[in-house]
């Protein structure tokens, strides 16, 4: 089983952030191809698409980041563990069962509506 470590952002992305926005989006496809091409040897794969994991990579989520509108807002965080949970369902799933895309995120986060 493969997981690949996607993000939101592949979905709607932040201001300013074409090169990340455009690897992420590169690691969906590649999930999606994995996932078919890995049928006939018994290979699942899937991704999880992680928004505002409380990491240092989300420091600046706590402190504001720039918002879509061009104001500067402070962005809910939530537990690291929630996102390794979420990694330990997907990795323990019997094999003929898979999930292919997941997103776990801070509740409260704008990202659906962002724009």
């Amino acid at each position: 089983r493969i997981i690949n470590n996607g993000s939101i952002s592949a979905e709607t992305p932040r201001p300013n952030s074409a090169p990340y926005t455009a690897t992420k989006h590169a690691i969906t496809g590649l999930t999606k191809s994995c996932a078919l091409d890995g049928r006939p040897f018994d290979i699942a794969c899937g991704q999880i698409d992680i928004g505002n994991a409380n990491t240092d990579m989300a420091a600046k989520m706590r402190e504001g980041i720039p918002q879509a509108d061009g104001s500067i807002k402070i962005e809910p965080t939530m537990p690291v563990e929630d996102v390794a949970d979420a990694v330990v369902f997907m990795s323990t799933l019997p094999p003929e069962s898979n999930v292919l895309r997941m997103t776990v995120m801070a509740t409260k986060m704008p990202f659906v509506g962002r724009g």
